[in-house]
């Protein structure tokens, strides 16, 4: 891992997500990331009393790293699961104390108009890697190095991991932050993303469980 990051500023955030949910956030910045973007990460519920217990050798924090998706976050878009990933990582982590990552790599690092150049060609019946790659990119540009440098800053080098993803445990424990535990998230399936979690579990490995989420047609838009 690169040298370390520091935090260059701390400030308390209220948060009120789609739903109703509301929370208070301490969002921290900071300087000398490895790779200069403007990343965020937020302390959530009893944060600094979880980091205090993994110091203790108890629970480690809950942990998301949470790739940026303006179209789920934001927009609700059903095409993927990442708004209601997002929402259920907050009311997850506040409960249980720890960190929550905003991580700025649209679209698995390829920026949101060629995320959505990829929307076009899924259109055409790739499948969400597929398209990437037609693209002339990778299928998934992600990396997690700064996070792992945030991480560290804030003295989390002992997590437990909210994520499906078991490349985000891989990249992290390469990067010296010590994964405890992967914690599934829940499967957020609708008919216009089942194509695309079905990609994720059987191309990447994602711990989805797609039958015990219910039948869903697949949207044929």
């Amino acid at each position: 891992m690169s040298a370390g990051a520091q935090v260059r500023t701390r400030v308390r955030v209220p948060l009120r997500l789609a739903g109703g949910f509301a929370v208070t956030a301490d969002v921290f910045t900071f300087r000398d990331l490895v790779d200069s973007r403007e990343h965020l990460l937020l302390g959530l519920g009893d944060w600094e009393g979880s980091l205090q217990r993994a110091g203790e050798g108890g629970e480690p924090p809950l942990v998301r790293p949470h790739s940026e998706c303006l179209t789920g976050d934001v927009l609700g878009s059903e095409r993927c699961d990442c708004g209601p990933q997002l929402r259920e990582a907050v009311e997850r982590i506040s409960a249980a104390g720890g960190f929550l990552l905003y991580l700025r790599q649209e679209g698995r690092g390829i920026g949101l108009y060629e995320k959505l150049d990829a929307y076009a060609l899924q259109d055409q019946g790739l499948d969400t890697y597929a398209a990437n790659r037609a693209l002339g990119r990778g299928e998934d540009e992600r990396d997690y190095e700064a996070a792992a440098q945030m991480l560290a800053a804030l003295g989390a080098t002992r997590i437990r991991l909210l994520s499906n993803n078991p490349d985000k445990a891989l990249q992290l424990e390469a990067l010296g932050i010590q994964v405890a535990e992967q914690v599934p998230t829940a499967v957020h399936l609708s008919a216009s993303n089942v194509r695309y979690l079905k990609a994720k579990r059987d191309h990447t490995f994602h711990t989805l469980d797609l039958a015990a989420a219910g039948d869903v047609e697949v949207d044929s838009a």
